[in-house]
């Protein structure tokens, strides 16, 4: 088990690393106004228009970095901090979260694999480590490895399922980002300046979804090897 906490240790600060330079950098580009004088809210709804999607509405929503698209209800929430402030940080969320409703309204096929996968992904993320542990545990102590090498792999097709899950999510996010920028240059919403900081924001919020996937498949990987790595 040292493997195990060994790299649960190294996805740990992976995830810090990169969610604190996250803060640092949306911080930072709060701070680069807009000559425009628009804020998130406004700058959603005019990306909204210009891509012709009168059917979703932009509200706002407690917390911070708490940003997403909801398919389910068709609206833009954006974090009171993006929905109503007027600087780099805040038009790149908000044209990202806008880019999930361009790439609902136009049927973006990993999107819409994502969103198949919700439902799944939902109820087996709850049970597939306890079911993996749990079958090793049956097959080891309990003296059944047949019943426990079943439930065991069980776990790793629902822990397979969530790793998937993770790198769907991957290009869903990016192609969100550049949606979101090439509008943000297209319509001259920012300036040059602007729209380097809303590059260097996007860019760190992608990698905490690169980091996701890739403990998700570090996870996977480790856990079928104690459950298969012993078989003939």
């Amino acid at each position: 088990m040292i493997g195990f906490y060994i790299l649960i240790g190294i996805i740990s600060l992976l995830s810090w690393v990169v969610s604190n330079t996250l803060k640092r950098k949306f911080k930072k580009y709060s701070k680069v106004h807009l000559r425009n004088g628009m804020n998130g809210a406004e700058i959603a709804q005019k990306m909204l228009d210009d891509h012709g999607i009168y059917d979703v509405k932009v509200i706002s929503t407690p917390g911070m970095l708490t940003d997403h698209y909801n398919p389910q209800n068709k609206t833009v929430n954006l974090s009171e901090g993006v929905y109503n402030q007027r600087n780099a940080s805040a038009a790149a969320v908000a044209a990202h979260e806008v880019g999930h409703a361009v790439q609902h309204a136009k049927a973006y096929k990993w999107l819409t694999m994502r969103s198949k996968l919700v439902p799944i992904v939902s109820i087996s993320s709850r049970f597939s480590q306890w079911m993996v542990i749990g079958g090793i545990i049956l097959g080891a102590g309990a003296g059944q490895p047949g019943i426990g090498q079943m439930v065991a792999i069980g776990g790793l097709a629902f822990m397979g399922m969530g790793t998937l899950f993770s790198f769907i999510t991957l290009p869903v996010e990016y192609d969100a980002s550049n949606r979101a920028l090439a509008w943000l240059e297209n319509k001259h919403i920012v300036t040059r300046e602007e729209l380097a900081g809303s590059k260097d924001a996007l860019k760190w919020a992608a990698r905490t979804y690169l980091v996701a996937a890739l403990g998700s498949l570090a996870m996977l990987l480790y856990w079928a090897l104690q459950v298969l790595g012993g078989r003939d």
